[in-house]
């Protein structure tokens, strides 16, 4: 019992919230202080998915000039996608596609697939030996078709700024599913300018395409806001060696880590993405390229899950500065 506090949220904390005005309008937010300086949101109406996060008071996630978008204005087709897509500092990818729009035997998988804009059916928030958990049950379940349920646990620690993120995957239903999943992790402005330094430990490195490929000696280097930038992508291999990737911001005095199994998430894609406003790193591992479904199935490297299945993914996040 600490004598010289009358309620814990002096020191640490959790609180709901709901947006009241434009597309975000009803959007429930789960705010979470450490007391260390690591202060984020967690999004029950999407996924769990964490919009926002910060550092001592400093924006370290990329935000889409869209910004908070609540479900009901999720359009599936082709890329309609981006017109609700939040970013923040992790929208989940999956789990039926990854990627490009694309359509098999007559059903429509649109771009990075609808799990981002799905509400979870139960969540609870609370604190346990020094740790803020958030635990949320999300169903992706259809009559006639896929039967999967994710099931995500956020640990956040009040003795250190990190944090980490749990999520089980189930098939249950009768039949074996395709298992899409990447975490869409977006590092934005001021954590991300031309200064920053990009670190990413692995043992392999490829453009998605020719345009990444002639420049991919510079995919470590951050540029300037650039008018009509086109993207590049870079996929990362990690063989024999932990997943891991930083961004350090030098003005700020600022890291941020990400640590992953490339055992269990066997890919990860660089996001560079250097416009005018359009200014964002992507950091995302997955167990997936964002080719789309159509290209991993033909290539037979889709991960499938048996009946009663389950596949359980961990990413640790570290903040330091």
């Amino acid at each position: 019992m600490n004598q010289y506090i009358g309620h814990p949220s002096q020191l640490f904390g959790m609180e709901e919230h709901q947006l009241t005005r434009g597309k975000g309008k009803g959007l429930r937010l789960i705010e979470i202080h450490n007391g260390k300086g690591l202060d984020l949101c967690v999004s029950p109406d999407r996924c769990a998915d964490i919009p926002r996060l910060r550092y001592k008071g400093i924006n370290l996630s990329y935000m889409n000039p869209c910004g908070y978008v609540a479900p009901a204005f999720y359009d599936k087709e082709g890329a309609n996608f981006l017109n609700s897509f939040t970013a923040g500092f992790l929208s989940t990818c999956g789990l039926q596609n990854v990627g490009t729009p694309n359509t098999i035997d007559g059903v429509s998988y649109g771009l990075h697939g609808s799990i981002a804009n799905t509400p979870c059916e139960n969540y609870s928030f609370y604190e346990k030996d020094g740790t803020l958990i958030v635990e949320a049950f999300i169903r992706d379940e259809v009559i006639f078709g896929r039967q999967m349920t994710l099931t995500r646990r956020i640990f956040v620690s009040t003795e250190e700024n990190s944090m980490r993120i749990e999520d089980t995957v189930e098939n249950t239903g009768s039949h074996d599913e395709p298992l899409y999943l990447l975490y869409h992790m977006n590092m934005g402005y001021p954590l991300l300018d031309e200064d920053s330094i990009v670190d990413i430990k692995s043992t392999k490195v490829i453009g998605r395409n020719q345009h990444a490929t002639d420049d991919i000696k510079n995919w470590m280097h951050m540029e300037k806001p650039t008018q009509d930038y086109e993207e590049r992508c870079y996929y990362h291999s990690f063989e024999g060696v932990e997943g891991y990737a930083a961004i350090t911001q030098p003005k700020l005095g600022i890291k941020l880590e990400i640590r992953f199994d490339p055992q269990n998430l066997d890919y990860f894609t660089q996001w560079k993405m250097m416009g005018v406003r359009d200014y964002v790193l992507g950091l995302e591992p997955g167990n997936t390229l964002p080719e789309g479904r159509h290209i991993m199935h033909e290539k037979g490297l889709e991960k499938i899950l048996k009946p009663g299945q389950k596949k359980t993914f961990i990413v640790n996040i570290k903040v330091s500065g």
